[in-house]
C-alpha cells in the first residue's frame, strides 16, 4: 500500500495552501463577522484553476483527481470554513452533476464556465418539507410542448445568490409503486419566475451564501433536463456521495486549523510556573486531537481514491463524512477548552471554527443519515 501523494497532488496541495494562507485566512474573521460572501476570493480561485481541479482540461478543468480536490478543500477549509463550504459546494454539487450526467452540449454550455472559474454553480435539492427525506420532494416539473414548467421552493441552498446556473430537482411522474420519479433540471439563475433570496441568519459558515429558491412557472427547454429523467434520484444520491468526501475534507481542514492553534497556545500559555503543554491533562487532549485528525485524513483519502479508481465508494464516503464531521466538532470544542476564556473570544478564532464545523454534521446528509447509509451498505 502506497500512502504517498503523487507529485501533482503535492503540487496542488502546496499551491492551495499558499493561496489560502495569503488570500483567504486574513479575511476569515471579516467574512464571518459581516456574513459577506467573498466574491473577490472566488474570482482569484477561478483564475488559479481551483474550481476545475477534478475535471478534464477539455471542459475547462485542471485535469486533476478527487484526491487533489479533497486536499484543496482541506486547505481552503483550514483557512476559512465559509469559503471552504462554498468552494466544496461549487465543485461537488454545482459542477459535478453536469460532468457525470450532462450531454456533451450541456457540458460545453454549462460545465465549461464553472470548471474554468468564470461562473459559480449551485444545486437545489433541499425543501422545507424534504430535508433528510429527499424522496419527499414537492417541487414539480411538467412537460408542456418543448418546455418543462417548474413550480416549487427550495431552502438552504449554497451559493445560489451568486450562481449562474442552479441544478434543481423536481418530481416529473410517479412509478408503478406510486413513488415520486425525481428528475434534475439546469435552470439559469436569470430565468423568469425564478426568485433567489438569502434571508437566513446563521450560527456558522456565515460567509457562505445560503439561499431560498422560489420557482413560479419557471420554463426551461426540454434540453435542460439533466441525465436520465427516471434516474434523477440515483443521480443526486451519487452526487451527494461525492459531496460527502468534500465535506469530510472540509471538516478535517477546520479541525487542523483549531488543533494547530491549540498546540501553539498550549506551548506558550504559562500557569503555575510552566507551560500548560507540560500538563498531562492538556497533553492527552492534544494527543487525541492529533490522532483523530490523522485517522480522518486517511479515511477521506481512501474514499477519494476509491472514487478515482471507479470502485464503489458510497459506504466509505459516509464513513469519512460521519467520522470527520463529528471529529471536527470534538476537536474544535477541545481546542476552545485549551484556550480557556480566550477561546471564547472572537479574536482567537476558535469560537468561529466551532460554529462553522457544526454544520458538517448536518449538511450533505446528517450524521444520522450517514449511519443509515452505512447500515444499509452492511446489509442490515
Amino acid at each position: 500500500m502506497n500512502f504517498e501523494l503523487t507529485s501533482e497532488q503535492r503540487m496542488t496541495r502546496d499551491m492551495v495552501r499558499e493561496f489560502a494562507e495569503q488570500e483567504i485566512a486574513p479575511k476569515a474573521q471579516e467574512v464571518d463577522k459581516e456574513a459577506r460572501f467573498p466574491e473577490e476570493t472566488f474570482k482569484k480561485m477561478g483564475e488559479l484553476g481551483l474550481l476545475g481541479i477534478p475535471f478534464p482540461e477539455k471542459y475547462g478543468g485542471s485535469g486533476g483527481d478527487t484526491i487533489a480536490y479533497a486536499l484543496a478543500v482541506e486547505e481552503v477549509g483550514k483557512a476559512c470554513g465559509s469559503t471552504g463550504l462554498s468552494y466544496a459546494a461549487a465543485v461537488s454539487l454545482g459542477a459535478s452533476p453536469l460532468y457525470y450526467f450532462g450531454t456533451e452540449q450541456q457540458k460545453q454550455d454549462y460545465l465549461v464556465p464553472l470548471a474554468s472559474g468564470k461562473a459559480l454553480g449551485s444545486f437545489g435539492l433541499t425543501e422545507p418539507n424534504a430535508g433528510s427525506d429527499a424522496g419527499g420532494t414537492r417541487t414539480k416539473a411538467e412537460l408542456i410542448g418543448k418546455e418543462y414548467v417548474i413550480n416549487g421552493e427550495k431552502c438552504w441552498i449554497t451559493n445560489a445568490q451568486y450562481a449562474k446556473t442552479v441544478i434543481v430537482t423536481a418530481v416529473t411522474a410517479k412509478n408503478d409503486q406510486g413513488k415520486n420519479i425525481i428528475s434534475a433540471f439546469i435552470v439559469p439563475a436569470n430565468t423568469e419566475g425564478f426568485t433567489i433570496t438569502s434571508p437566513y441568519e446563521k450560527m456558522g459558515v456565515r460567509g457562505s451564501n445560503t439561499s431560498e429558491l422560489v420557482l413560479e412557472d419557471v420554463k426551461v427547454p426540454k434540453d435542460n433536463l439533466l441525465g436520465d429523467p427516471a434516474k434523477g434520484f440515483n443521480q443526486f444520491l451519487y452526487t451527494l456521495d461525492g459531496g460527502r468526501i468534500s465535506i469530510a475534507a472540509l471538516a478535517v481542514g477546520i479541525a487542523r486549523g483549531a488543533f494547530e492553534k491549540a498546540l501553539a497556545y498550549a506551548k506558550e500559555r504559562k500557569q503555575f510556573g510552566q507551560t500548560i503543554s507540560s500538563f498531562q491533562g492538556i497533553q492527552f487532549k492534544l494527543a487525541d486531537m492529533a490522532m483523530e485528525i490523522e485517522i480522518a485524513q486517511n479515511v477521506v483519502l481512501k474514499a477519494a481514491w476509491l472514487k478515482d479508481q471507479g470502485k464503489p465508494f458510497k459506504k466509505e464516503a459516509s464513513y469519512a463524512k460521519l467520522f470527520a464531521s463529528e471529529m471536527a466538532t470534538r476537536t474544535c470544542n477541545q481546542a476552545l477548552q485549551i484556550h480557556g476564556g480566550y477561546g471564547y473570544m472572537r479574536e482567537y478564532e476558535i469560537e468561529r471554527m466551532l460554529r462553522d464545523t457544526k454544520l458538517m454534521e448536518i449538511g450533505e446528509g446528517t450524521s444520522e443519515i450517514q449511519r443509515m447509509v452505512i447500515a444499509r451498505e452492511l446489509g442490515c
